[in-house]
């Protein structure tokens, strides 16, 4: 897609009210996890929150307090960025991998793509929470939860975004195979195997290009399931306590019987926060599939 295209495109969402809003939507939430600092300040911790045990939302704290007296607006604020960046990178993992696979399955043909297919089928039945939690599991113990880091992103919220990526890739391998499956019968790939272009030229400039709009519809649906995923995922004990997102934090909730002790302060934000997100990807979603499936917008 080139930028004239992406500009197309944008330009088009903003046209449409579903798409209009869910780019509102995560505007905002772009610029929560760009600058909390600047807006709520510096994380708190147990050592420098300001306030007591379960306060109700008050003047002081619009969003109430935690067991240890943080503020969840806080804690809500600074866990935008870790939900987004997970959500984020195990998109384009998720996405590489699958538009990867799908491309040279689809192009290749023959065992290659039967066996790519085959393993594409296994994840695609087996429980995609289950298997997660597994290699979770395993990628902690292997990878270890301590303060390493990588590029900066610490090693327990990588595990994550590895476990997202391995669990859903099968899916965008499927749907680009099958436009690939299209697109390699068409004239002009002809013609560059006529003059000579090799197999890795074909998909890089000719297959490529043709399947970007499909690439990135389906990177806005997986955004929108990495988020949730990551979510479950910290919600059952599998994130990183000191780097607290929006399941953390609903984790935290339900540890400390927030739920119970009619704390609903504690776990709301977070949880409005994540279906928020959600809504805003489903409205990109459904404005974006107007867009690129104009036949199907007709029969609307």
């Amino acid at each position: 897609m080139t930028p004239r295209g992406i500009r197309s495109v944008f330009g088009s969402l903003l046209r449409r009210r579903n798409g209009a809003a869910g780019l509102a939507i995560l505007a905002v939430f772009t610029v929560l996890s760009l600058v909390p600092d600047l807006l709520v300040g510096p994380l708190q911790t147990a050592v420098t929150a300001t306030g007591g045990d379960f306060e109700p939302p008050s003047a002081a704290f619009p969003f109430g307090t935690d067991d240890l007296g943080r503020s969840i607006l806080n804690l809500t604020v600074h866990a935008t960025r870790i939900s987004m960046t997970i959500g984020l990178l195990a998109t384009l993992v998720t996405v590489l991998v699958g538009a990867v696979i799908g491309i040279a399955a689809g192009y290749v043909g023959g065992r290659f793509d039967a066996v790519m297919m085959r393993i594409a089928d296994f994840f695609l039945v087996m429980p995609t929470f289950v298997l997660a939690i597994i290699l979770t599991a395993i990628l902690r113990d292997v990878l270890g939860t301590g303060s390493g880091a990588i590029f900066g992103i610490k090693l327990s919220l990588l595990v994550i975004v590895v476990v997202i990526g391995i669990t859903s890739w099968s899916s965008t391998a499927r749907i680009i195979r099958s436009q690939t499956l299209s697109l390699r019968e068409r004239a002009f790939v002809d013609r560059a195997r006529v003059i000579g272009a090799s197999s890795a030229h074909i998909m890089r400039k000719h297959i490529l290009p043709n399947v970007m709009n499909l690439i990135v519809a389906n990177a806005v649906l997986t955004f929108a399931g990495a988020i949730l995923t990551e979510t479950t995922l910290s919600f059952v004990g599998l994130g990183d306590p000191l780097q607290p997102s929006w399941g953390q934090i609903l984790e935290s909730a339900r540890t400390h019987s927030a739920l119970g002790l009619g704390a609903w302060w504690y776990f709301v934000p977070a949880g409005t926060a994540v279906v928020l997100v959600v809504f805003a990807f489903t409205l990109l979603g459904a404005a974006l599939d107007d867009i690129l499936n104009p036949k199907l917008a007709a029969r609307r």
